[in-house]
């Protein structure tokens, strides 16, 4: 009992900062021992190529800074967007007093998902109609590409390889190795002529291996915002379908965002799901809805009959539950209620087409700028390409200089999202990209 008393008169003088004769030997405490973390080996992650834009973006004090780097909407004062048919949607769900906060199912709202698969393959699918499409809600495009690839690398019997166009959205390159698939590239874009590299894409995929999965944009390529034309579309489904047997995963993040018309930007999806095939589809509702950041997307995955979609569906489940259990509500509920009222589906079709129409005039007022300054260099392709970005072939040296000279923020790789600028802004791009391209050549 003494030993005891004599510890806690130790423990209270510590505490107190007092000197006192216990008899018991004395503990050294070192702070630096004490405070020492088991993860101070860990090193600083450098900020993400495209956030991270925004972030030096907001550290700048300048009045004239222009974000161009992260794909999200502006209006023409270069304020976020959301849409009135998504407030109508909201105003709709909110005065329905019998909505409940409880657990969605694992695949989501059956409604949304009915509804999606509807949008991107159409309403009259072969595929749906023959009960061979299954969907599951997931966390927007990422989640949606996530879960397909990771499903592909527990089930699929081929190889566990994806091919992705070079170059592609950063985040393919991390989504798919983390999946556990391999991930190579195919070639996609040629920077000598801006646009695309049929011939190196098509020998690309015909030394792929046969039952390769392969990542396809479905319109408005990100980063270059090109697309192949139909005929060039046909020689590609050649090759992954009838050539190598390989599986298409389409990521759909534009659907009516780059032409205004929700059909024409699924041509290239229906094409492929309608021969027959397998096919995976991940999409997501973040620009053609302003539902950043709600987080919503689905995916798709086409097989080869009931009875094997059933299956698949069960596995996808599984794939899911550990993931993140079950999606959140809201978004998806905003997209069902406007996917669901003919109404507000027509409104939401005029705004669609209205937000590409008007980057499809900056694109022309952009071009038409470089034009009267006599820009070195042909500039056709800011025309020719479609969809949110740009590819504008500008270096890193001059990306660089543009933003410590012209406040203007981009990804180094030389990528602007065209919905980012406005009437006002233009001039100011302009100005920097004819100022850069002068002072230093590519």
């Amino acid at each position: 009992m003494e030993a005891v008393h004599n510890r806690r008169i130790a423990s209270l003088a510590r505490h107190l900062c007092l000197e006192v004769d216990t008899g018991l030997p004395s503990i050294s405490f070192s702070p630096t021992s004490a405070s020492r973390s088991s993860f101070g080996h860990v090193k600083q992650a450098p900020e993400d190529p495209i956030l991270g834009v925004t972030v030096e973006y907001n550290k700048d004090p300048s009045p004239m800074k222009v974000n161009l780097g992260v794909g999200a909407y502006r209006t023409e004062e270069g304020k976020p967007l959301v849409l009135n048919v998504v407030r109508k949607a909201e105003e709709q769900l909110l005065a329905d007093r019998s909505r409940n906060k409880e657990y969605l199912p694992i695949t989501g709202i059956a409604q949304f998902n009915k509804l999606s698969a509807e949008l991107i393959l159409g309403s009259d699918s072969p595929a749906i109609a023959q009960k061979r499409v299954v969907t599951a809600q997931c966390l927007s495009g990422t989640g949606s590409l996530r879960v397909g690839g990771e499903f592909i690398a527990h089930h699929y019997s081929g190889p566990k390889i994806i091919y992705v166009p070079a170059p592609t959205w950063g985040n393919h390159l991390k989504i798919f190795p983390l999946a556990g698939l391999e991930t190579r590239t195919y070639r996609y874009y040629n920077p000598k002529t801006r646009g695309l590299d049929y011939q190196g894409m098509i020998e690309d995929l015909r030394a792929a291996p046969n039952g390769a999965v392969v990542l396809l944009h479905a319109c408005a390529h990100n980063p270059t915002g090109v697309d192949p034309t139909k005929d060039e579309w046909e020689g590609i489904r050649n090759v992954v379908r009838n050539e190598k047997q390989q599986l298409p995963f389409f990521d759909s993040a534009y659907q009516g965002f780059a032409s205004g018309s929700l059909d024409t930007d699924a041509w290239a999806v229906r094409r492929f799901v309608n021969d027959g095939g397998e096919t995976f589809i991940a999409q997501s509702y973040a620009k053609n809805m302003g539902l950043y950041g709600e987080r919503v997307g689905a995916l798709s995955i086409v097989a080869t009959d009931p009875a094997v979609a059933a299956r698949v569906e069960s596995q996808v489940k599984l794939v899911i539950r550990p993931m993140y259990s079950n999606p959140p509500t809201y978004g998806a509920a905003i997209v069902a209620n406007i996917l669901s009222n003919r109404a507000l589906f027509e409104e939401w079709k005029v705004e669609l087409k209205a937000m590409a129409d008007r980057i499809i005039s900056m694109r022309h007022q952009l071009f038409d700028a470089l034009t009267a300054r006599r820009t070195p260099g042909n500039w056709t392709h800011i025309l020719n390409q479609i969809g949110m970005f740009t590819f504008t072939g500008l270096n890193k040296q001059q990306v660089e200089y543009m933003t410590r000279d012209y406040h203007i923020y981009m990804t180094l790789d030389g990528r602007i999202s065209m919905a980012g600028l406005s009437s006002r802004t233009v001039p100011q791009l302009a100005d920097a990209i004819h100022s850069a391209v002068i002072k230093f050549s590519n």
